[in-house]
């Protein structure tokens, strides 16, 4: 148990070390901020516990169905589809492009280098995942993480729809290039489409950077920050102080 606790000192430390760098270099952005765990009701709508919540029967026919679907041959190299978390009463919903190798393995969006991004990104405008809906436009991770094909988004695009009006969101928020030119319809880049407020279906649509593409030039948080800010702005959250991003 001694050795135990002394290793996990050891890595605590080790984060702290490392962050402090990352600060001292100039990169006390807010995507470090790490705000105070809260209960009860937020404006994101009531949080659950657990790492998987609770969906509706609708989602989870959906979801079952998700999980058997062969309309495109990712079905055949995939581990497992990835249909989405978060809360069935989420007002945000966060669309990514598709499942990397680690989500295919756990069966859940976001949860590699780039799911830890994003959820500093969300917890720098006073929500937790949990009070978010995640999902991607493919279900299934297409091979070696190459970019989805149209064929693939095609077949996909219609459980992602489905997904959306059963949730009815107040707001969306696009990650990368493919899910925001396929929930738009356009053929305009990231870099074009971020930065304003679109439309889908009467429902509030903010493109931002794939946060793996983040990771890649961390140049452009500086601008995903203004549009997380635009985010906070449309469902009126408040966002903490950035003076001690810890």
């Amino acid at each position: 148990m001694l050795n135990e606790k002394a290793e996990f000192l050891r890595s605590v430390r080790s984060v702290r070390r490392h962050v402090q760098e990352r600060l001292e270099q100039g990169e006390a952005t807010a995507f470090f901020y790490q705000p105070p765990l809260r209960t009860g009701v937020s404006a994101a709508g009531p949080e659950q516990t657990g790492e998987h919540q609770t969906q509706t029967p609708e989602l989870a026919t959906l979801a079952k169905r998700v999980a058997n679907c062969r309309k495109c041959g990712l079905s055949q190299t995939r581990g497992q589809a990835v249909f989405g978390e978060g809360s069935a009463q989420a007002r945000l919903i966060l669309v990514g492009e598709a499942p990397g190798a680690e989500e295919d393995r756990q069966g859940r969006p976001f949860v590699g280098a780039a799911g830890k991004l994003l959820t500093r990104m969300l917890e720098a405008i006073s929500l937790q995942r949990e009070q978010v809906y995640i999902c991607n436009i493919l279900k299934c991770r297409p091979p070696g993480n190459r970019n989805p094909l149209p064929e693939e988004i095609v077949a996909c695009e219609p459980h992602l729809r489905e997904q959306l009006k059963l949730l009815k969101p107040d707001l969306i928020c696009t990650l990368g290039t493919f899910a925001s030119q396929t929930l738009l319809n356009t053929h305009e880049t990231i870099g074009r489409l971020r930065g304003r407020t679109h439309d889908y279906q009467g429902i509030p649509v903010i493109p931002t950077f794939h946060p793996a593409a983040l990771l890649y030039h961390p140049g452009n948080k500086q601008y995903a920050w203004e549009d997380m800010q635009r985010i906070a702005g449309l469902l009126k959250l408040k966002i903490p102080s950035k003076k001690n991003p810890g």
